[in-house]
């Protein structure tokens, strides 16, 4: 009888020991993120961090209790579609895109899971969504306004070059729906300020280099760089061909002004990556993009680099300089 009770506890004892792994073997596996983009992690850090930032503050971090799955493009955006078509085969609980191409890779890759995506124009304009307000269908995310301020951007520039006529435009034709609204209203800025504007593409290295070669001849008093997730990549590169060429250029993202670009005007875009971390937390927890409004950034910023400045010979006038954000020396 004894010995009946006694194998009797060591089986409750045993089952007892069991039952906690069998209850952590049967918990569901985190969630997996895709996040998809047209440039490359090197080039794309800063924001990276803020999109994890965004993350964490709906309490996500990611190997603890959530997966990423990244694809990056490289500044190849043909390779996009098949990147994203990689993710819904993954199964991702959402997609998290950067950059029109990058948007429409998802979208024509998946109807069903959810989209995230940061983009410079105007999403409606762009047919990523119907509604700013009722996103509707699968997409929803955060419009930071680069193509909405190209004639701010252009009218500061102006400003700190007052005799500033001939402007020359730098596009990227890889990029066709940023190109096309940047044109449109920086076309419309231009002929309202009296000014001539030349449009030179730049979609690969060398022809960069061979827009700069073409500008020795046709001598513009100023240039003015698209918003382009390839051009931004290159910024050091234009930057320094900038430099070499005496030409004051303006520019959508900070990232310019901080490797030597004249100056800088746009919204903030960690805390635009940030909301995109946000809104693919709140995905992940349940909420349907649909019921999610596109958020438009509100925190912009004027930066000048002065020393790029004095280079080029250039006196920023006191009152552009209080309105300045930040300035590097």
């Amino acid at each position: 009888m004894f010995d009946l009770k006694r194998r009797a506890f060591i089986t409750l004892l045993g089952g007892a020991a069991a039952w906690p792994l069998a209850a952590r073997a049967q918990q569901a596996p985190m969630p997996v993120i895709g996040f998809l983009h047209p440039t490359s992690p090197e080039a794309s850090g800063n924001r990276l961090r803020a999109f994890r930032q965004g993350l964490k503050d709906v309490g996500l971090v990611e190997g603890e209790n959530v997966t990423i799955e990244y694809r990056w493009a490289d500044n190849q955006f043909d390779r996009l579609p098949a990147l994203a078509a990689e993710l819904v085969q993954r199964r991702v609980a959402v997609i998290a895109t950067g950059g029109p191409p990058a948007a429409f890779a998802a979208k024509e890759a998946t109807t069903t899971i959810p989209i995230i995506f940061v983009v410079g124009g105007d999403p409606v304009r762009l047919g990523l969504v119907t509604s700013v307000a009722r996103p509707g269908g699968n997409l929803t995310g955060i419009n930071f306004l680069a193509v909405e301020l190209a004639a701010k951007r252009l009218g500061l520039l102006r400003e700190l070059v007052p005799g500033a006529m001939r402007i020359a435009v730098i596009v990227n034709p890889a990029n066709p729906n940023y190109t096309e609204s940047t044109l449109r209203d920086v076309g419309s800025a231009a002929r309202a300020m009296g000014l001539q504007i030349q449009v030179f593409n730049a979609s690969t290295i060398p022809e960069i280099d061979g827009t700069f070669a073409a500008l020795v001849s046709e001598r513009p008093d100023a240039l003015f760089i698209a918003n382009d997730p390839f051009l931004i990549d290159r910024r050091a590169q234009l930057a320094q061909l900038a430099a070499r060429h005496v030409l004051p250029t303006a520019h959508q993202d900070r990232l310019y002004a901080e490797v030597g670009g004249l100056m800088s005007y746009g919204a903030n875009l960690g805390d635009a990556y940030r909301q995109v971390g946000l809104y693919t937390g709140r995905i992940v927890k349940g909420a349907k993009p649909a019921d999610l409004p596109v958020v438009q950034s509100t925190k912009f910023e004027l930066v000048i680099n002065l020393q790029t400045a004095r280079v080029l010979g250039l006196d920023v006038p006191p009152t552009l300089l209080a309105r300045t954000d930040e300035v590097f020396e």
